[in-house]
């Protein structure tokens, strides 16, 4: 016994270090030669012979100047680094224009939203720092996460590399990838309310929220369209999560819309849905982490007078009662979202979900009415109460939020100042789980 777990602890000490050392750092034009640093002359496509480049034909987007050392781009572009799971430290250092500020946007994977619209001013140089999650389908103890085909196998998220979304204006130096091993993970397991949304114009509060931390905090968001907790453990995500989990994570739990119509005897708010919320909670804990329950975001729909019809039955109690009997942090986001959608109106409230004329996007030849599934505007907004929640609940992960004073949803963002540079990739295809 000795020696098997001298050899366990060795392999895991070698992952450990292995992890530590991944660095590449990636310099622009000519430069000097250092240990290292990767110098791109060129934009260049993605190979995997390379494992580095520019993805969705942007290369073409990229100037790359041999003589002030710097990318440059006022269009959007992508840029991918073959890297294996885990947590990283993503530096970006910025250098200002000589005559003008701009703006620049950084997402990462599939639309996660990483800065938001950071200022550069001329002739002066900017450094910012983020942390990305990367993960694979693959479960250490054996098995892999079966992932919905064909959508999830093509998204950004399961691939093999870290991929960088640029909008806006970019005018770069260097790009710094630096494997991290001490940061706290804060899983996210839940819906398509939670999900990354990969394409234009939906979206989710678990792809903005890791906007609002700093390099302490990786956000892993294992969520996905049309879960309910019987789906996302039998498809083993739970397991996922766990596998790669370490003492002092966080496990964020939502879930409520698609439990709702599962149909059978252990159906029900009060029955399957709380006593799969209690093994949640308690597998979570096993692992020495801290579980952290929300309630299910609410769907618009409004009586003719103007009143918001509440469509979740039980499952908002449930989670409260669950949440309260194991002694679980709250996040009440059925509330808070009622509160949110009522203060819009009912008119207003149709700019924080999927509602376009058709011909907004590219090929949606028909209008989008989608009172379940949010835009990146709405997403943003409950993000911000998942933010109030961490507060409320006094959580230690409050302490590496940044940029964040505070959210009232009677009194939410304007819409009209608000604003989301799209993304390349659209779809018109509702999420699973309408």
């Amino acid at each position: 016994m000795k020696k098997v777990a001298t050899v366990v602890f060795f392999v895991l000490f070698c992952q450990v270090l292995f992890a530590e050392q991944i660095v590449k750092e990636f310099s622009f034009g000519d430069t000097k030669k250092q240990r290292a640093v990767i110098a791109l002359k060129q934009a260049l496509p993605y190979t995997e012979a390379k494992g580095y480049g520019f993805e969705f034909f942007t290369e073409k987007n990229v100037r790359i100047d041999r003589k002030s050392k710097h990318l440059f781009s006022d269009k959007p572009f992508y840029f991918s680094v073959k890297v294996p799971e885990g947590n990283y430290k993503i530096t970006i250092s910025y250098d200002g224009l000589s005559d003008k500020p701009y703006q620049s946007t950084v997402r990462s994977e599939s639309r996660r939203l990483q800065i938001e619209n950071q200022e550069v001013v001329p002739n002066k140089c900017v450094q910012k720092t983020f942390i990305v999650h990367l993960k694979d389908p693959k479960i250490s103890s054996g098995g892999r996460v079966e992932l919905k085909k064909p959508r999830e196998q093509q998204k950004l998220d399961w691939d093999d590399k870290l991929t960088l979304e640029f909008q806006q204006t970019n005018c770069i130096s260097a790009i710094r990838i630096e494997a991290m091993s001490n940061v706290t993970t804060v899983f996210l397991a839940g819906n398509s309310t939670v999900v990354n949304q990969e394409d234009e114009p939906w979206a989710s509060w678990g792809q903005m929220i890791p906007r609002f931390f700093d390099a302490g905090v990786a956000i892993a968001n294992h969520a996905e369209s049309g879960l309910a907790l019987s789906s996302f453990l039998s498809s083993r995500r739970l397991d996922k999560i766990l596998s790669v989990a370490k003492k002092g994570d966080y496990l964020f739990i939502e879930f409520g819309h698609n439990d709702q119509k599962q149909k059978g005897e252990a159906a029900g708010a009060y029955k399957g849905y709380s006593e799969r919320l209690h093994y949640f909670v308690n597998e979570f804990r096993a692992k020495g982490g801290i579980p952290v329950i929300l309630t299910s975001t609410a769907r618009r729909l409004f009586d003719q007078q103007g009143n918001l019809v509440h469509t979740l039955g039980d499952f908002p109690d449930a989670a409260r009662k669950v949440a309260a009997e194991l002694q679980v942090p709250l996040i009440d986001l059925n509330n808070k979202t009622s509160i949110f959608y009522e203060a819009l109106g009912v008119e207003g409230s149709k700019k924080a979900f999927v509602h376009y004329p058709a011909s907004t996007f590219p090929n949606q030849e028909n209008a989008l009415a989608d009172n379940t599934h949010f835009n990146p505007y709405g997403a943003y907004e409950i993000a911000k109460m998942v933010l109030m929640g961490i507060k409320e609940n006094k959580l230690v992960i409050s302490g590496n939020m940044v940029d964040f004073n505070g959210f009232d949803p009677y009194h939410p963002d304007d819409f009209k100042t608000w604003y989301w540079p799209p993304s390349l990739i659209n779809s018109v295809l509702k999420p699973d789980g309408n």
